[in-house]
């Protein structure tokens, strides 16, 4: 466990990971992974403490995109149906993520390059449906990542959407809010199923989160041109990326 002189930094830490996030929609929970561990924490602990967290910041996203108009209630609904079980089936599982942790970074690594391809600019003049068996395909995937991980999976939608031009930048960013909140829940429920929360107050940390969620999410969905939303995903994929394949 972490000593308590170590526990000074990791109140503005939280909150900058959230405002960060925020800004594209993100709850943070890649960041909090990080800032966990390198704090020493057990790994059994980081992953409920990062749902929980995950859970505040997603659930001010999803207000703050949907009060703004950036949403689709359809392309949310298809994917929670098949991210949802999924994500509950990973959140019952404690297995050793040594193994695909490089290959998940890579991947977050090559998205968040190709987040700054000029190409996607039409993404926000130009969509198209998303079709059900990428979906299903996608979704279960991505529901299955994030119960396993502690994520919620938002840094593997918000790429999908984008590079796919399945939703433009603002709605992908708050589909991503809310998918976020509902495979975390499931996650959470699929951990609390097998183990109990760790003993542990987590006020500070979840005013913190709350804090920079509700700052950054105003920021994404009211005040920062898409473009400059796709590249701070980029940097937000790439931490997340070389956190997961270095840490």
């Amino acid at each position: 466990m972490p000593g308590s002189d170590l526990m000074l930094w990791l109140v503005p830490a939280f909150f900058a990971g959230a405002l960060l996030y925020a800004l594209v929609g993100h709850g943070g929970a890649s960041a909090y992974l990080a800032i966990m561990a390198l704090a020493g924490f057990a790994p059994a602990e980081m992953k409920p403490v990062a749902l929980l967290l995950n859970i505040v910041v997603a659930s001010i996203g999803t207000y703050k995109y949907a009060r703004a108009g950036c949403f689709d209630a359809r392309l949310l609904a298809l994917f929670a149906l098949f991210s949802l079980p999924m994500a509950y089936f990973g959140g019952t599982l404690l297995l050793p993520d040594a193994w695909f942790k490089p290959l998940v970074g890579g991947v977050l690594l090559f998205a968040a390059w190709r987040m700054l391809s000029p190409a996607l600019a039409r993404g926000d003049t130009e969509t198209k449906p998303a079709p059900l068996a990428g979906i299903a395909l996608s979704g279960g995937t991505i529901g299955f990542l994030s119960g396993l991980t502690g994520v919620g999976g938002g840094i593997f939608l918000s790429p999908l959407l984008l590079l796919m031009g399945w939703a433009t930048t603002r709605v992908t960013s708050g589909v991503a809010a809310a998918f976020i909140l509902l495979n975390s829940l499931a996650g959470l429920a699929g951990y609390l199923a097998h183990s109990p929360l760790p003993e542990r107050d987590i006020t500070a940390w979840a005013l913190a989160v709350a804090a920079g969620g509700w700052i950054g999410a105003e920021i994404g969905s009211r005040r920062i041109a898409p473009h400059w939303i796709r590249r701070l995903l980029a940097v937000v994929l790439a931490i997340a990326g070389t956190k997961l394949a270095l840490i």
